[in-house]
């Protein structure tokens, strides 16, 4: 069912210095920011040669990954995202494998323009799982 690691994601408290610390430090290609008012997030994107890092910031205060940034005011991992050939028949898979999907179970789109759903972190020993279509 999983196809390859698309990105793994990292909240960040100010995506201007991550992009700063990634980029002039770290000497890494990085996406410009892309604003998700339906995810509330405004995010970037670190190209790597085998995978993304997706650095994720607020975007309002009603964001879902502000309580992640009162808990963790640093930041921190926050998702891993795999590849999946057809996130409809993945979900129905885990779904009937007991897998929790949150939110309503619907497919949103992406920072890709693709499907993407999660997956309950505590179903997967504490990781937040994100499934791309591609």
């Amino acid at each position: 069912m999983l196809g390859r690691v698309n990105h793994i994601a990292i909240v960040v408290p100010d995506l201007g210095k991550a992009v700063a610390s990634y980029r002039d430090t770290l000497g890494a290609s990085v996406s410009a920011p892309q604003s998700l008012p339906e995810h509330g997030v405004t995010v970037v994107f670190v190209e790597l040669p085998n995978t993304k890092v997706e650095l994720l910031e607020p975007l309002g205060e009603g964001s879902p990954i502000r309580s992640f940034l009162d808990k963790n005011p640093s930041g921190g991992m926050h998702h891993i995202c795999y590849e999946v050939d057809d996130i409809l028949v993945a979900r129905d898979s885990l779904i009937e494998r007991g897998a929790r999907v949150l939110g309503a179970g619907e497919p949103k789109t992406g920072a890709h323009g693709r499907p993407v759903l999660f997956l309950h972190p505590k179903d997967f020993f504490g990781t937040l799982i994100e499934l791309e279509q591609v």
